[in-house]
């Protein structure tokens, strides 16, 4: 079992973007989504690039993980090795190997494929489960219902400061800058994706972003924000079943989305735009961890 794991540089970005979007399938796992890494990527190439650890077999990505924010790994895994317990027990080691190759030492958590035969070998190795997440989907077979009066429209340099200015109110941060928006934008997983905000007569209150993996395949929706002074009106609904529309001009398949269990507003509100749950997943954790843990210059 030759399988090692790597930190790739800017310039495989894009190619493994494109991996990610392949290694989802209709009815499979919720996982690593190229709008993960497209998102992460308010950070520019670089630092994105760094924060990714890839591992191969025979040169071939066959897992790829995202350094979320210290202490959180975020992973995808190709449907051919999603059982595979050698390269389960390849990743789990590298993972909890005290070098530091792919998450610092202390408390961790990792998001792995609820399939995936490295939970098992994570818990063998001491960890155990952290904080449940809901896993809901919209079925994009048929037309999107219109939810709500929202005016939606896609970003542009016209309404680019409209849409950062509702994603700060919506998140309670000023970290996400007109210019961050547009390293989001010159990524590559962007290609397949838009950002839609949500006006209100002259107010723009609702903003969401949404990621295609390809079509015939699952997208996403991440992140989606109303505005605090026009909340408890369906805006959250409206603006996610708007995404699903436009994920649906994309060719998707379906929308998928994951949110805190504990966070019964949120799950409220994507059953309220047609999503229904299908799954409920726990993070994996190492035994001193407290959580998921926040890096403190992510944009939410």
């Amino acid at each position: 079992m030759n399988v090692t794991v790597d930190t790739p540089d800017a310039s495989e970005l894009a190619d493994l973007v494109q991996v990610l979007g392949e290694w989802h399938r209709e009815g499979g796992p919720f996982q690593l989504h190229p709008g993960d890494v497209g998102w992460f990527g308010w950070h520019g190439d670089d630092v994105t690039a760094r924060a990714l650890r890839v591992w191969r077999r025979r040169e071939q990505p066959v897992a790829i993980g995202l350094l979320d924010g210290p202490g959180l790994l975020r992973l995808g895994i190709a449907p051919h090795a999603m059982e595979d317990g050698d390269i389960a027990a390849v990743v789990a080691a590298d993972i909890g190997h005290e070098d530091g190759r792919v998450l610092p030492a202390g408390d961790a958590d990792v998001e792995a494929p609820s399939t995936a035969a490295l939970r098992d070998a994570l818990v063998v190795s001491g960890w155990t489960k952290g904080d449940p997440w809901t896993h809901l989907r919209h079925d994009l077979t048929d037309p999107v219902e219109v939810i709500g009066q929202l005016r939606v429209q896609i970003v542009d340099e016209r309404t680019v400061h409209a849409r950062t200015a509702v994603h700060r109110a919506a998140f309670g941060s000023d970290r996400f800058t007109v210019d961050r928006w547009h390293a989001v934008a010159a990524g590559p997983a962007y290609a397949s994706a838009r950002c839609l905000l949500g006006w209100s007569g002259d107010d723009a209150v609702a903003a969401v972003t949404v990621w295609s993996a390809g079509e015939g395949r699952p997208g996403i929706v991440e992140p989606m924000g109303v505005h605090p002074d026009h909340r408890g009106r369906g805006h959250g609904a409206a603006m996610s079943a708007a995404g699903a529309s436009v994920l649906r001009e994309f060719g998707a398949s379906s929308v998928v989305v994951g949110t805190p269990t504990s966070n019964a507003g949120a799950v409220a509100t994507y059953v309220a735009a047609g999503f229904a749950p299908f799954a409920e997943v726990a993070d994996l954790r190492r035994a001193e961890a407290k959580g998921r843990h926040e890096d403190p210059t992510r944009v939410p």
